[in-house]
Order: C-alpha cells, then sequence, then structure tokens
C-alpha cells in the first residue's frame, strides 16, 4: 500500500470534461508516495484484438512499478466478451510481451498460485460473489427486454438526455422476483448504486470522486449469457490476485468509485488506484486501433527493436527522474518515480521511432552477446533477399557480417536496411558496364591497378582513416582524373552506385580478397573496353 509522506503536489485535473467530482475545489491534492508491502500489479486486456502501442504502454508502466518495488506483474485475459474474441489474439498478446522484454510473472502460458488467468475459466467465481451481492441486497435480477431498453435509450436521447437504465426492477418483490425466475426468464443481475460515494486517492489524479448514481443506472455485472461484465469481474480477480496497485488507463478514473461501491458491498478492501494519462499521437488526436500501424507485431515485423519502443513510449511521456533518448529497460526501472507522472496526455511521435532505433541498434551491436543475435538475424534476411545471386559463402560468415554491423553502427535504423538495394554490394557483385566507366575516366585501367597495388601493400590491414589518406594518395597518380572521378570509379566499381558510405568503409567492409576481385573485373571491362 501507499503510505503518505509529508510533500504533496497541487495538479490542475486533466478530466475537465468528466463528471469528476474534485476535492479542494479546481485543484487536486496529489501525494508523493512510498510503496510499503508487496506489490502485486496487473495488465488485462481483452483478446478482442492485438496488442497495440497504448496496451504495450500500460503493461510496461505496471511492469517497471512491480520491479522498482520487487513484485510481481500479472497478465490476466478478459475473455468475457465470447463474441468479439479475435482467433490467435490471447497467445500474441503474451508473445507480445514477451518480444518487447517484460514478460509477466503469472499468466495463462506461465501459470501461477492466483490462476487461472483467463477470465473465462473463472466463471464460478463471478456468480458466487454476484449471488452473495443479490443475497446481502446490493444486487438484483433484471428481467427488462432488450427491446425495453433500446426504447428507454431512445427516449432519452430523444429528449436530449444521457441514456440511462432506469432501475425499474430494482423495485420488484421477491415474490414478484421468485415466480420470474420459475418461469425461466431471461434476466441479467445487475448492482445497485448507492448514494454518498467516499472520495479516493488516485496516485496521478489525487482525491476525487463520481456521485454514479445521479448520472447512471444499475449497471450489469452478469450479463443473460451467464458471463459477468467488466465491472464486476475486474474487482472479483483483483481481490482473489491479491493485487496491491492498479495501474490503467485514465479513461477508468470514472468508473472508480462505482467498483469501490462493490468492493464495500463485498466488505474487501480495495486496492490502490493509478490512473495514467492517455498515450496520444503528436498532434494530440486519439491513437487508434485502426491505425494498422500501431500494433506491435507490426513494429516487430519492420525490424524496429523493442527496446526502442518502450524508450519512445516512456520518453513521450511521465514518471521518471531523467528523461533521456537511449534507456535501457533496467534504466527506466531505475529511475521510475510513480510520483512524477502527470496527468498531461502523452503525445507520441512516430516519426522520432527510426531515431530511437537507430541508438538502440547501435548498444546491441556493441554488446558481444546481442551483436551474435543480430548476425543470425541478418544470415538469413540476406539469404532470403538474395539466395541465388550471393557469389561467395563467405558474406554469410560470422566475423563478415560483424565487421558491417561494427562500420554501419549509428549510421542505420534497422538491420533491415543492409538487405535493401542501398547496400546489396555487400553480399552480391554489381554489375557495371563499359560505358558507366568511360564516362568517368580513360584511366580505368592505371587507377585499377594502383588500388590492387594499395590492397596487395596493405594486406589484411584495412583501416578507413588510413585508407581515406592513402586514396587521397592514390588519386594525385592519375594523370587526367580528378579526385572527385577517381572516387566515382571506385565506388562504382566496389558498389555499382554513386552514393553510400565511404569508399573507405566500404573497402574495409568487404576486406582485401573482395576488393581485388571487383578490381581484377575492372581491369578486364577496361581492356575489352
Amino acid at each position: 500500500m501507499l503510505a503518505l509522506t509529508q510533500r504533496c503536489v497541487q495538479c490542475l485535473s486533466a478530466v475537465r470534461h468528466t463528471r469528476i467530482t474534485l476535492q479542494l475545489n479546481t485543484a487536486v491534492t496529489r501525494c508523493c508516495s512510498t510503496v510499503q508491502g508487496e506489490v502485486r500489479v496487473r495488465f488485462a486486456p481483452s483478446p478482442t484484438g492485438f496488442l497495440h502501442l497504448g496496451g504495450l504502454r500500460t503493461a510496461l508502466y505496471n511492469y517497471i512499478f512491480a520491479k522498482k518495488y520487487a513484485g510481481s506483474f500479472i497478465l490476466r485475459l478478459e475473455d468475457t466478451d465470447q463474441s468479439r474474441l479475435v482467433p490467435g489474439a490471447a497467445e500474441s498478446i503474451e508473445d507480445m510481451l514477451e518480444w518487447a522484454g517484460i514478460p509477466p510473472d503469472e499468466s495463462p502460458r506461465q501459470g501461477g498460485s492466483a490462476g487461472p488467468y483467463l477470465q473465462s475459466q473463472r466463471l464460478d467465481l463471478y456468480r458466487q460473489t454476484a449471488q452473495q451481492l443479490v443475497e446481502s441486497g446490493h444486487a438484483y435480477y433484471c428481467f427488462c427486454s432488450p427491446q425495453r431498453l433500446d426504447l428507454l435509450k431512445k427516449e432519452a436521447l430523444r429528449s436530449g438526455q444521457t441514456p440511462r437504465y432506469d432501475n425499474r426492477c430494482r423495485h420488484l418483490k421477491a415474490q414478484q422476483v421468485q415466480e420470474k425466475l420459475d418461469q425461466g426468464l431471461t434476466h441479467v443481475i445487475r448492482f445497485r448504486l448507492g448514494e454518498g460515494v467516499e472520495p479516493f486517492q488516485d496516485m496521478v489524479f489525487g482525491w476525487n470522486h463520481h456521485e454514479v448514481a445521479q448520472v447512471e443506472g444499475d449497471p450489469v455485472v452478469i450479463k443473460a449469457d451467464g458471463f459477468p461484465t467488466y465491472h464486476l469481474a475486474n474487482i472479483v480477480d483483483d481481490h482473489y490476485m491479491g493485487i496491491s496497485h492498479v495501474l490503467r488507463g485514465s479513461e477508468w478514473l470514472i468508473s472508480t468509485s462505482k467498483h469501490l461501491l462493490m468492493y464495500s458491498a463485498l466488505g474487501w478492501k480495495p486496492p490502490t488506484f493509478g490512473h495514467l494519462p492517455l498515450l496520444m499521437n503528436k498532434d494530440g488526436s486519439k491513437l487508434s486501433k485502426r491505425q494498422g500501424d500501431i500494433f506491435i507485431q507490426s513494429f516487430q515485423r519492420d525490424g524496429i527493436l523493442p527496446e526502442a519502443l518502450l524508450d519512445i513510449t516512456t520518453n513521450c511521456g511521465s514518471g521518471f527522474n531523467n528523461n533521456q533518448i537511449g534507456r535501457t529497460i533496467d534504466e527506466l526501472i531505475s529511475e521510475f518515480n510513480p510520483s512524477k507522472i502527470t496527468t498531461h496526455s502523452a503525445l507520441l511521435d512516430l516519426d522520432k521511432l527510426p531515431e530511437f532505433n537507430r541508438i538502440h541498434l547501435k548498444h546491441r551491436v556493441e554488446d558481444e552477446k546481442q551483436c551474435c543475435s543480430l548476425i543470425k538475424d541478418l544470415q538469413e534476411q540476406i539469404q532470403q533477399a538474395f539466395a541465388a545471386e550471393i557469389p561467395d559463402k563467405e558474406v554469410l560468415h560470422e566475423d563478415y557480417i560483424r565487421r558491417v554491423l561494427h562500420l554501419r553502427k549509428g549510421h542505420i535504423s534497422s538491420v533491415k536496411e543492409l538487405v535493401s538495394p542501398s547496400y546489396s554490394y555487400l553480399w552480391v557483385r554489381p554489375s557495371v558496364s563499359s560505358q558507366q566507366v568511360a564516362a568517368l575516366t580513360a584511366e580505368a585501367q592505371h587507377i585499377a591497378s594502383l588500388v590492387l597495388k594499395l590492397i596487395s601493400e596493405r594486406g589484411d590491414e584495412l583501416a578507413v582513416d588510413r585508407l581515406n589518406k592513402d586514396l587521397k594518395t592514390l588519386a594525385k597518380q592519375s594523370k587526367a582524373t580528378k579526385y572527385r572521378e577517381v572516387m566515382k570509379l571506385l565506388r562504382l566499381t566496389l558498389s555499382g552506385l554513386q552514393q553510400g558510405p565511404s569508399v573507405a568503409e566500404m573497402m574495409v567492409s568487404l576486406g582485401p580478397t573482395e576488393i581485388s576481385h571487383r578490381f581484377h573485373k575492372l581491369l578486364s571491362l577496361s581492356e575489352t573496353g
């Protein structure tokens, strides 16, 4: 639980458009906190879709909160809306959390002492709890037909009011209820909302409460199909799973008072709540699932590193002592400070993602273990992209690919770039015509001989800085070709391209044997030309 310290901060509410009644007039008092006792947090998505950036960010804040305080991070799948379940989504959500480097300690896959972790496997528990609420007078059977509820909604909209249930079945006598049950009439169970909601202190938004009974009808807690609604299932699961802190999106802030009424009705101690500000597009518009590029699988497919995604989603938000690009998960955990989470929405600029990826890719290349993983990945991509075109299996050798990665680190944003046409010269020999050579110089044969002589003298000891100096000296030995044209010829011979890395870097990447092969080809081309 959270023990309040003496230092508090004042922050303005970011939920002016909701019907939340704020204490202390318009200011929210939010107290910085320290955490005591066992920490258990959960990420509870619905497998009605695949994991997207907004969900990943919620999972990440829960994960780093748990690890900051030596607690447990739990994945629970809220699959009670059976009609909207997407095949494969449940497995994919856990796959993506593992890929992102924030694996749950307890989950449908991992198991755990508080399972099962699929709500569809906990139905008896929800029904027992709902029956307990009915017997204590805090809930009741509702027999209103869908047609009646639809008429209520249409009438409310016609008169300019917010649709709400009129609590009609709340007033049925016990005998009437029993008669309807005996007749086998379709029914739901509704929770009886009470007046005088106690204010609660949110970790982010401070003191607030919502007089839910004044603006809403009694909510359904068990649907006609016997499945629970979110409102019941989430508090039952949080209670029985021993959840200490609920960190979720701020869209659930106005529902918290309703949930607290249920906790009170059941005589349970609620967890501490913290509502995270929403993740938005850089222009302030809502991050929508309809944006195909916000799903984690699409980032994975595009070569984005998980640590880059974690970095950019926290960098645009709050909750850290420092905010800098390039942080690892361990650094995020170390620098995390819940009291620094603000109520302002986090504006995500995905145009900056390549820069985040570039920095984290550089870190991976510099880490030997992670570099080996990159090499294996690149080997597969090279074979897929070029297959039969590869002239020499040496290009798939670990040492060769490692050299390429170290030379290009800091310049590329994704390993996938290295199998693009701009870098194909690293894996397949370019095709160069005599016309292309003749357009640059009539001294191609002479220049090729100079390069071959240089490589012979240098042997295997090739270094970019030294070669840059050597190439300037070499260019001066041509009779009528300027330095610029000499470099264009060397680049063309090495890569078949007019631009790219420096000529010296190309040479170091390819190595003396391949350089010699390509310049011998230039010699023969010049002779036949």
